[in-house]
């Protein structure tokens, strides 16, 4: 657990970075500091590890006060991962993750065979191992930076913008690995973002920071979209809030229609085995967009919609089969009688 008690950062010209930031990073779940330019997230996060000093207050992990700590060992059991990968140009890629084991007393030997494991962890492969990071892919190196933040295991993890130079594709890929890898290993992680689709996303704790240094709002995902404290927050997090809620609502809820349903004049095509292929109407055959399954969100089923030339959204079972359709008219009905539900349980929506 990270414990921010009245944390302020002041500098010599008068600037207030930091402002009486009292806040909690629960263990082994990630917290996500997220807000415009400027408004001291970047610091707030550096202070964790030493990189800046506060000028006033206290910060504590696991009840140690940071500042009683050698900057060098503290950083040694912290993880930090920051934009672009932040690796040694002139070493290789195992040399890179090694980097920390070795100065900590690891033989270079053990060092670079447990690096070889990390790779495989981080969805890399080992013969990457001999490269350069020049020889590597943006997505490439910021898992070889994620490598190198695990490599002496440490148990907390902190993150500076690490997939905002990559493109969205690749983006979410490890956005994806992040949620995965942190499933398996259950670390303390504190992450800055300035998109909050991102902090949605990935934090488990969202807290959001306006101008001055100080925190709007800090809740979860769900609380935050439904619930905006004030303004500031209700803007931040954008009009769309109540499409990204959807995100929360399980797809297994959405009922469906039998796939021999015709929805905007178009039926579905299945190839042998019951797959999805296409749509069929009188001016000829689309391709289906995409499918969900009963572990989606109805989030990514409204999107499957939007983007169907059917406004329809395909379900698939475990093995690709495809077993119900759900229209636009079907997905609206849904939405509309959810948010009916919550409001007559007295639920924000």
């Amino acid at each position: 657990m990270i414990e921010f008690d009245s944390v302020t950062k002041r500098y010599p010209d008068g600037t207030m970075a930091v402002d009486g930031l009292s806040v909690t990073a629960p263990s082994h779940r990630i917290t996500v500091f997220v807000g415009p330019s400027g408004c001291g997230k970047t610091t707030s996060l550096r202070m964790i590890n030493r990189m800046i000093d506060p000028t006033e207050g206290r910060i504590t992990i696991d009840g140690e006060d940071v500042s009683t700590q050698p900057p060098a060992l503290l950083r040694r059991s912290i993880g930090y991962v920051i934009q672009h990968g932040g690796l040694f140009p002139h070493r290789t890629v195992l040399d890179n993750v090694a980097t920390v084991p070795v100065l900590s007393g690891t033989t270079r030997r053990a060092a670079r065979a447990a690096a070889l494991d990390l790779l495989d962890r981080v969805g890399l492969s080992s013969e990457l191992g001999d490269r350069y990071p020049a020889q590597l892919s943006g997505g490439q190196q910021q898992r070889v930076g994620v490598a190198r933040a695990l490599a002496a295991d440490p148990p907390v993890l902190l993150m500076d913008e690490p997939f905002s130079a990559v493109d969205p594709v690749v983006r979410e890929d490890l956005q994806n690995e992040l949620l995965r890898l942190q499933a398996d290993l259950a670390k303390t992680i504190v992450m800055v973002t300035h998109d909050i689709d991102e902090a949605i996303k990935l934090g488990d704790r969202v807290a959001v920071f306006a101008a001055g240094g100080r925190i709007a709002q800090y809740d979860t995902p769900e609380d935050l979209l439904a619930n905006p404290a004030d303004g500031f927050v209700r803007g931040f997090v954008g009009r769309d809030r109540g499409y990204r809620g959807l995100s929360f609502a399980d797809a297994s809820e959405v009922p469906v229609a039998p796939v021999g349903t015709e929805i905007e004049g178009l039926t579905l095509l299945r190839d042998a085995d019951g797959r999805p292929t296409a749509w069929r109407g009188p001016a000829g055959e689309w391709p289906v967009s995409g499918t969900f399954t009963v572990g989606d969100s109805v989030r990514r089923v409204a999107d499957l919609v939007l983007l169907s030339p059917a406004s329809a959204a395909v379900r698939v079972d475990g093995a690709g089969r495809a077993d119900g359709i759900v229209g636009h008219a079907r997905l609206a009905a849904y939405v509309r009688d959810r948010q009916l539900a919550l409001l007559e349980n007295g639920e924000p929506v």
